[in-house]
């Protein structure tokens, strides 16, 4: 409750800062935090942390602080922190420089460098931002392959963005063909806002009447006159005003949007009032159907023949527009009408899968006259995936010529309404993707990862190098629009996972055996496939190295822990098995299932090995055995790679080895072990090889050398066993029980059986 009016009272400080300081226009300001994050080492898209924010609409300036906290005390030099911002969608970035999949393209985002030695923060502000989702994200410089061990004190930087916006209560609103009064200096400009409707094919804005009231110079503009607002990869249109008036003109501007206006003075402590007026042409405007959705259900029953149930139930049409067919390809246009509009089909396959589907059918008919319109509509949810056009030309009933080709133009937020040889496939505000079939080359794909989040439109016509295309006016194409979660699901070598920030879906491709890129197809850095089995045989045959200590626990009759050994060496190698990032993979069962038991066996093979070592009366041995392989499992299920699982075992069994020593030590008054060949043979290399083993296993490892030091671990593990094991305790009888039934016979006397002592001894000197 406090912290809320607090909250209140700061905005309404803040809000009273900005009130008042214009004479035409009310602002105010909105603060937005996120919490702090912990940076990683990029390898792929999954270390990156991803932050969305939203500016409102009429914002005037918007600002974020970049904060970056380094978590430790002790010395860590300097990191460069790498921050990506995008609008509309997360930012495709390439910090390897690795080759994208074909087909594939993108947009840079703008991209900034923050030093940070223990605290930093930088600023960005950018004036007239576009409004909606923006993206932040930041990671650390690209990971160097190195195997850090959880819990172990690590270099750790944390990243917290923040942002404030300056927005606009009180924009006017400029209608069309209505002159209005303003007026504009260079540290308060006109801040006005329009309304594009759907079907605009063009947009104008005009200044005239301008007056400053300073003499001869009172009829000169000297105005900045702006459209559109700032999204990073491409500005506003500006237009420099000078003399009476000017006009700034936009051909294709976005549809169904609000369009914003600046005008400020060029010259500073110069107030210059004007008139500003707005025109625009609805020349793509389709024929209406009326409000009757009878020919619309025909058109979905249709289409259930393709489609299941479950899709067609979750699908709507996209636009209520008159379908053209083959049928229909000689029928004029409206005169109001520029392109002939095919309504669309929205099915919602899976989590970040969308299929689109025209309703009449999967062939879309092209004519040179006038251009085929389809509209993709995607929301912020399928923002986070990939979205693919496939261009498929059918040539059953028409053959193409060589000097014709069926031009293609997949732009956002409004269509380009004018193909040609010479027309680029570029809107007013926005670029678009191109795409070319012909006889030549029958199919086209355009794959686009993380989509920004508006309306998609994809222009269709046929293009001819005379202005007469001949007999052939008109040709049928495929086109195949979907969004997938990765690009071609990631390839051989690649896995593509699911990711979350709070309540936002987004998809990446996480690489193995070397493959780097978007889509895991950049081979520059692959292991070839020798590489890939050397591996694999080195992981999993370096287990066989338990087999000698199995073979010495089993001779000096520890049968509990020669199973618990050979627990460990079937599931370390059938676990390294399916480990393998490449393709000589092999498991046996699941691979969760797998790592679990792997690391359940190693822990308990130290915890008997070191228990065995103490040499404590059986009853209470095996207690403990069972009781630690209890709480070692409830661990490991709880956290299992954390240090601790490792770390508590040993130090605990540690304990009990070392009380049971010092207290024979006190007892015989004499050092225990009491042989000097046992150190020295014995307690010493075992001590050794299992240091090594740790060191390698904790500070060596590296992506590059994995298998090399995580084999020897194997080895050098196996190998102390074999020394630390202790030898066979004496008056023990067969197969280690000391009372109770044995295997062993014995001779029956009048039906009794002889006696034999079978006293313990509990303290044997060794």
């Amino acid at each position: 409750m406090e912290f809320g009016f607090l909250r209140g009272l700061l905005f309404v400080f803040l809000a009273s800062l900005t009130l008042g300081d214009d004479g035409q226009m009310t602002f105010v300001s909105e603060l937005s935090s996120k919490p702090a994050q912990k940076l990683s080492k990029y390898g792929w898209y999954g270390n990156v942390r991803l932050q969305r924010f939203h500016i409102p609409e009429e914002t005037a300036i918007a600002r974020w602080l970049f904060t970056v906290t380094k978590g430790h005390n002790f010395h860590c030099g300097q990191r460069n922190v790498t921050i990506h911002i995008r609008w509309g969608a997360p930012p495709v970035i390439n910090p390897t420089g690795s080759k994208f999949p074909n087909h594939t393209l993108w947009s840079p985002c703008l991209s900034l460098i923050l030093p940070v030695t223990s605290h930093s923060s930088t600023t960005f502000n950018l004036s007239n931002p576009a409004p909606g989702d923006w993206y932040v994200a930041a990671h650390l410089p690209q990971d160097d392959g190195r195997i850090e061990q959880k819990g172990f004190p690590s270099c750790s930087y944390f990243f917290q963005p923040q942002l404030s916006v300056r927005r606009a209560v009180d924009t006017p609103t400029l209608q069309q063909g209505t002159f209005l009064q303003q007026t504009a200096a260079s540290d308060r400009p006109a801040r006005l806002k329009l309304y594009v409707p759907e079907f605009a094919s063009s947009l104008s804005v005009s200044v005239a009447d301008c007056s400053s009231g300073e003499g001869s110079d009172s009829g000169n503009c000297s105005l900045i006159l702006r459209l559109g607002s700032s999204s990073l990869h491409r500005g506003p249109l500006t237009v420099n005003c000078s003399g009476i008036g000017c006009s700034a003109a936009l051909s294709n501007p976005p549809w169904d949007t609000w369009l914003r206006v600046v005008v400020e003075s060029s010259q500073d402590n110069r107030t210059v009032t004007f008139s500003i007026v707005s025109n625009y042409t609805v020349g793509c405007k389709p024929k209406s159907v009326g409000l009757k959705a009878d020919d619309d259900m025909n058109k979905l029953r249709g289409n259930s023949s393709y489609s299941n149930s479950t899709s067609a139930g979750n699908g709507s049409v996209v636009t209520d527009t008159v379908a053209f067919s083959n049928q229909s390809a000689s029928t004029p246009l409206p005169a109001s009408a520029c392109v002939w509009s095919i309504p669309v089909l929205y099915e919602e396959v899976d989590v970040l899968s969308l299929r689109f589907t025209a309703v009449n059918g999967p062939n879309i008919s092209v004519t040179h006259t006038h251009p085929t319109l389809l509209t993709y509509p995607l929301h912020t949810q399928a923002t986070g995936g990939t979205l693919n056009l496939q261009l498929t030309l059918n040539t059953t009933n028409v053959t193409l010529g060589n000097s014709s080709s069926v031009v293609a133009c997949l732009s956002p937020w409004a269509p380009v309404l004018q193909l040609n040889h010479s027309q680029p496939c570029r809107t007013a505000l926005f670029g678009g993707y191109g795409a070319r079939v012909n006889a030549s080359v029958p199919k086209a794909v355009v794959r686009l990862p993380f989509p920004q989040s508006t309306t998609w439109y994809l222009t269709l016509q046929l293009t001819c190098n005379s202005s007469d295309c001949g007999n052939t006016s008109l040709v049928s194409v495929v086109p195949e629009v979907f969004l997938s979660a990765c690009v071609e699901d990631c390839g051989t070598y690649g896995e593509c996972r699911l990711l979350r920030s709070y309540s936002y879906l987004y998809a990446a491709c996480v690489c193995k055996a070397g493959w780097n890129g978007w889509g895991c197809t950049d081979d520059s850095t692959a292991q070839s496939y020798r590489r890939q089995l050397t591996a694999t045989l080195l992981l999993t045959l370096s287990n066989l190295a338990f087999l000698p200590a199995i073979a010495v626990a089993v001779t000096r009759f520890y049968i509990t822990e020669a199973s618990v050994y050979l627990f460990t060496m079937f599931f370390s190698t059938f676990y390294h098995a399916c480990d393998q990032p490449g393709v000589a993979v092999m498991c046996i069962m699941d691979y969760d299932t797998l790592q679990y038991c792997d690391f359940l066996g190693s822990v308990c093979s130290i915890w008997v090995t070191i228990l065995c070592m103490a040499r404590i009366r059986d009853t209470f041995k095996y207690t403990v055995f069972m009781l630690g392989a209890l709480l070692i499992a409830m661990s490991m299920q709880l956290d299992r790679k954390g240090l601790w699982n490792l770390l508590g075992p040993v130090l605990c069994a540690l304990l009990f080895m070392v009380t049971a020593w010092v207290y024979r030590g006190v007892r015989r008054r004499h050092c225990y072990p009491p042989s000097w060949k046992r150190w020295v043979f014995y307690l010493i290399p075992g001590a050794l090889c299992a240091l090594i083993g740790v060191c390698l296993y904790i500070f060596a490892g590296t992506e590059e050398n994995y298998y090399y030091t995580h084999s020897l671990w194997h080895i050098l593990v196996a190998v102390c066993v074999v020394f630390l094991l202790p030898p066979e305790e004496k008056n023990r009888e067969a197969w280690g029980w000391s009372r109770g039934w044995s295997w062993s016979w014995r001779p029956r006397v009048c039906g009794y059986t002889l006696c034999q002592s079978s006293k313990d001894e509990l303290y044997a000197v060794t």
